[in-house]
């Protein structure tokens, strides 16, 4: 059995964590990507804007952010209500996101 740490494993996973904590903060509106990766490049100043579009699209099929991917190019995202719930920790939260234990 191995014991290395899988360092992209959890870069991905605390990256979807960082997607619906921005997201949340961006509510009722939501936000485009570019704020979003200003908040990601925070914690991972080499993320990039491909790496930003495969976690919101991997919410997305969870069903916990909608996506709309515009004509011009750009997305747009939105927690959707369990995207919302998960942030506030009303619901478990399932393996593929790094959610912290609560702290209160």
């Amino acid at each position: 059995m191995s014991t290395a740490i899988d360092t992209a494993r959890i870069r991905r996973e605390n990256l979807r964590w960082l997607i619906i904590l921005t997201l949340n903060n961006a509510r009722p509106i939501g936000a485009f990507e570019g704020p979003i990766l200003s908040v990601a490049q925070s914690e991972y100043p080499d993320a990039t804007p491909l790496e930003l579009r495969r976690e919101l699209d991997y919410l997305g099929g969870r069903q916990l952010v909608t996506v709309d991917k515009q004509p011009s190019g750009r997305w747009f995202g939105e927690l959707t209500r369990i995207g919302v719930d998960l942030a506030e920790y009303t619901i478990p939260c399932e393996p593929g996101i790094a959610r912290p234990a609560k702290y209160w």
